[in-house]
């Protein structure tokens, strides 16, 4: 298959991952279901994807007769990340199809283009400044006002590479501690709860979503998602047209989250685009136990050209993440009725470091 063919599997095929921590695990699993080979390529040789795969490349990402080799082995390239250094994408992209494509990663791997793009959609976000110095900082403050958030323009992630900004904070202080010329400042958005919308999309242009998720975080990790979120109807449906739109707009090939606010106004509660992440997402783990299908397996459809599912809650779901040493009260958990354990195979638990996580599913409550 070369990197023009459209894409279109069949079992036996096999499917290359970039990146090989928890969600590449959680995609080969599901591939393999479907009985799709998976090849992870990671320069991690502790990846906790390598353990549930035949064949694995342990090799930097700028390794281009590593990435040649691996392109050589698989009929299509994914990834688990949204930071593939262009260079490997690039190198990939040449010789396989890479799904989704090269060009979404360009729009999503800046948080300013990222936002220049929703609005260019019409979709609400933050008010937000490109900023590029400690004095563009202080004029993008006094148009937005406080407090706001800054965050590096690109990387960063899990409250990584971001900072609140208050009244009376030391400007200088901030720019120097954020370590980076490339930086975006967004109005604080006082939300009435955080949500995400996990949509799949074929190359045919299907959009599948699933329902919308209420996420809680703790020390800027996603710790808590509950699904249904608790949001009225009419909301949940702007936020599934929005996913929907975001997705079509991008030409989008796979599963991609959108991180959204909902924001209390006069009438309606609105929602505001927080962030787009183009992969599975952990606000979709619960999919896992808690959906006719999970977010990985409709990834993997979608990318290997076979038809999306059509995603059925089957209760009402809660998934908890286990994080640092959560994990050492696992046995905890496997004697709770109705919950899942997943563990993901890494190492020395370490503070802020996803483990696992758990499903608890309840039945529907009848009308």
């Amino acid at each position: 298959m070369t990197a023009s063919d459209p894409v279109k599997l069949k079992p036996g095929d096999t499917i290359g991952i970039l990146g090989g921590g928890q969600l590449g695990r959680m995609l080969a699993m599901a591939a393999a279901r479907l009985g799709l080979r998976c090849q992870v390529f990671s320069p991690d040789p502790d990846s906790p994807a390598f353990d549930v795969v035949q064949n694995a490349t342990c090799a930097e990402y700028a390794d281009v007769e590593a990435l040649e080799l691996f392109a050589n082995d698989v009929d299509v390239v994914t990834y688990e990340f949204e930071n593939v250094p262009a260079a490997t994408a690039m190198v990939l992209a040449a010789r396989r199809p890479v799904l989704p494509a090269q060009k979404i990663l360009e729009t999503t791997q800046d948080r300013l283009i990222e936002k220049d793009f929703v609005s260019r959609l019409g979709i609400g976000t933050a008010d937000y400044a490109d900023v590029a110095s400690v004095g563009s900082l202080r004029a993008a403050i006094e148009r937005i006002g406080l407090p706001a958030v800054i965050k590096t323009r690109r990387f960063g992630y899990d409250g990584k590479g971001q900072a609140i900004i208050r009244e009376g904070d030391d400007l200088d202080q901030v720019w120097e501690d954020l370590g980076t010329k490339s930086a975006i400042l967004e109005a604080f958005v006082p939300f009435e709860r955080e949500i995400s919308v996990i949509a799949a999309r074929s190359a045919s242009g299907e959009v599948e979503c699933f329902d919308v998720t209420e996420n809680e975080h703790r020390d800027h990790i996603l710790k808590i998602s509950r699904a249904p979120a608790a949001i009225p109807d009419e909301v949940a449906a702007q936020a599934r047209g929005i996913a929907e739109k975001i997705a079509s707009a991008l030409d989008y090939v796979g599963v991609l989250a959108v991180e959204m606010f909902v924001v209390s106004g006069k009438g309606a509660p609105t929602v505001l685009v927080n962030e787009i992440a183009p992969r599975v997402h952990n606000s979709g783990h619960w999919t896992l136990d808690g959906a006719s299908i999970s977010q990985f397996e409709q990834h993997i459809r979608a990318i290997a050209g076979w038809p999306l599912g059509k995603p059925v809650r089957h209760g009402e779901v809660t998934m908890t993440n286990l994080i640092g040493d959560d994990i050492l009260s696992y046995e905890q958990w496997l004697t709770v009725p109705g919950a899942t354990v997943h563990l993901y195979g890494k190492g020395a638990p370490r503070s802020g470091r996803k483990m696992g996580h758990v499903t608890e599913l309840t039945a529907a409550r009848k009308p």
